[in-house]
């Protein structure tokens, strides 16, 4: 017959014992959860104070709060009686095995810290990277959020965007507009320069310095061709390119002025039949 087991022994020696480390285990989890809180707030409210960017304080957060939340599991085992030395040592194997096994994701957390660090943009900015164009909402761990001139909503991989070319339209608070007019060779260029200078000069998001451009360059085959380039604040250059594009075109249908359009002239010869020698001699 198996041994009675003794109510008390049972008590004392297993369920109190094991009872009161599931509590502190408990108490350590819940506690250390709210503590983590308490000072991710701390955290957040001293970065905001520092005046840091909000794309780093949305990339430092979260990752601290892993890092908190890892401790506060290991504490809580710990409270329990597992071997936390052994477990820590699993999770490095783990994680090797993990980050072997997601190489491409460990490579866009790299790209993304590597983003925060040098900073080639921040959040507003309109740049063209990883093969997408918009104004830059939020970088994540391993995403960088953008959002098109028609309001779509594009995920980049972190990793496509510091892999290649980074254009960041917004760097610089002026930009130039490069436009070109071709007008027909009969015009007067004179005339032309003096006109497309007033429109320029009218116009009074047009900076002063740098000084606009209206130059001739290029004698091209079916015209001359005029390049503009008018110096502009960053958010008004579409605005600007779109209007003087219309007040130009409008200010040459007033003057007379030509656009001409690619065209070819073709010349047809036209040769005499030759009489064949089968022919019947005329009578």
């Amino acid at each position: 017959m198996p041994e009675f087991i003794d109510l008390e022994t049972l008590m004392s020696n297993f369920a109190i014992p094991w009872g009161i480390n599931i509590i502190l285990a408990l108490g350590t989890f819940f506690v250390g959860r709210w503590v983590a809180n308490i000072l991710l707030r701390i955290v957040k409210k001293l970065l905001g104070r520092s005046k840091m960017d909000v794309i780093l304080v949305n990339f430092v957060v979260p990752i601290l709060h892993a890092l908190l939340l890892l401790f506060i599991v290991v504490a809580a085992l710990d409270q329990l009686g597992v071997d936390t030395t052994s477990l820590i040592a699993l999770l490095a194997a783990a994680g090797l095995a993990v980050g072997l096994a997601m190489k491409d994701s460990l490579q866009n957390f790299a790209a993304g810290v590597m983003l925060i660090i040098f900073r080639p943009f921040t959040a507003g900015d309109f740049v063209e990277a990883g093969g997408t164009a918009g104004v830059v909402e939020t970088i994540s761990i391993f995403s960088t959020i953008m959002r098109t001139g028609d309001n779509r909503e594009v995920i980049v991989p972190n990793g496509a965007i510091y892999s290649g070319n980074i254009t960041n339209y917004s760097a610089r608070e002026t930009r130039r507009v490069d436009m070109v007019f071709g007008i027909g060779y009969d015009d007067d260029i004179r005339k032309v320069k003096q006109l497309l200078g007033d429109i320029l000069a009218a116009d009074e998001r047009v900076l002063k310095e740098p000084a606009a451009q209206v130059v001739v360059g290029e004698l091209a085959d079916s015209s001359v061709n005029f390049h503009v380039r008018p110096w502009v604040k960053c958010g008004d250059y579409w605005d600007v390119r779109f209007d003087l594009t219309e007040r130009i075109k409008l200010a040459f249908d007033d003057n007379g002025i030509s656009i001409p359009y690619p065209q070819m002239d073709v010349h047809l010869n036209k040769t005499p039949t030759s009489t064949s020698a089968t022919d019947p001699a005329p009578g």
